[in-house]
């Protein structure tokens, strides 16, 4: 304790001023900046707020806020998936050779979680965000950021909505064009394997698929909607097998769901690019790696990567920009596990 009166007095804080003036502390800060965006009447009661306080902007402060930090950072919703990791090397790739650091998070497609990484950056001054987001996310996170000027790259999937810079694949031209190849080669009953998940990848998918069945002329009455894991895709083969009228082909949601059922179509003895042919999307590295080598629709993370980090770069440079959108073409990689229908063959 102080005996100096001075000393012992609380410097008033935005904080202070914010709760003084019942608003937010970005409302507040607003006023400071004198946005157009705030009424008279908000920023009549902050102001009065200010003065009754005694608060006093300190713009020298605000300057080294305002500074470049050099870190930008990286949210993903799923890192056990091999796909997000070589896609994160792809932003880095690009990044560094700025001379900028990443600060990686993993929500896990929670959008809590999400919530607090991307607070947690903010706090840690970041320059821009690069935001793969979780399935569920509300158009607020996208629509918070754009008010209080944080630089933003959508990547991969977009919140229904929202506007902001986004780099991706078009995945309904991709499992439009996987499905028509399948029909080419004479397959009338075709599953699709869908994961469980809501977002714009996945809606995208079953968009994309449907289209095409329905252009062919064929039932789509063979969706199956399942947790995108190894385990879980093996343990579809039977019950997808088993059916009294099973299907000739299938594609599935990414490689990894694609992979598992791989394994569970050996266990039963299937023959796979002969009984059955199964397609996958991504093109991993563990496509190569089974036998026979699984087919599947390349989308190419490492490039989608580094578009979107030289969009978020475009942006640090110029906040003003026109919103710009880069999708990155997808291509079928043929393997022995996708062939002619049986009865065509």
């Amino acid at each position: 304790m102080t005996d100096d009166p001075v000393l012992a007095r609380k410097v008033p804080t935005l904080l202070d001023v914010a709760r003084h003036a019942g608003v937010s502390r970005a409302t507040a800060s607003l006023v400071l900046r004198g946005s157009g965006a705030i009424s008279a009447g908000t920023r009549e009661r902050v102001e009065a707020s200010m003065a009754a306080l005694g608060y006093v902007y300190n713009r020298g402060a605000a300057r080294l806020r305002a500074s470049r930090s050099h870190t930008i950072g990286v949210l993903l919703p799923n890192l056990t998936n091999p796909f997000f990791a070589t896609l994160l090397a792809g932003v880095e790739d690009r990044v560094e050779s700025a001379h900028l650091s990443v600060f990686l998070a993993n929500c896990n497609e929670d959008v809590s979680r999400q919530a607090l990484f991307v607070t947690r950056m903010r706090e840690h001054g970041v320059d821009g965000l690069i935001v793969c987001p979780a399935a569920g996310t509300a158009p607020g996170l996208v629509e918070d950021l754009e008010r209080q000027g944080m630089p933003l790259v959508q990547l991969l999937r977009e919140v229904p909505g929202t506007r902001s810079d986004y780099a991706g694949v078009d995945f309904a031209a991709l499992a439009r064009d996987a499905t028509r190849l399948l029909a080419a080669l004479g397959h009338r009953r075709i599953a699709f394997v869908s994961g469980i998940l809501d977002h714009s990848a996945h809606a995208d998918r079953l968009a994309g698929f449907r289209a095409a069945m329905a252009e062919a002329d064929l039932e789509d009455d063979l969706i199956l909607h399942l947790p995108l894991s190894h385990a879980d895709g093996r343990s579809l083969a039977p019950v997808l097998m088993r059916r009294e009228n099973p299907p000739s082909a299938i594609l599935c949601f990414n490689d990894v769901v694609a992979l598992g059922l791989h394994r569970g179509l050996v266990d039963l003895g299937v023959r796979i690019g002969v009984d059955v042919s199964l397609v996958g999307i991504d093109n991993t590295a563990e496509c190569d790696l089974v036998v026979p080598g699984l087919a599947s629709h390349a989308t190419q993370p490492f490039r989608v990567g580094g578009h979107a980090a030289e969009l978020l770069l475009r942006r640090l440079h110029d906040p003003r920009a026109a919103i710009e959108r880069r999708i990155e073409p997808s291509y079928f990689v043929a393997r022995p596990s996708c062939g002619p229908a049986p009865d065509v063959a």
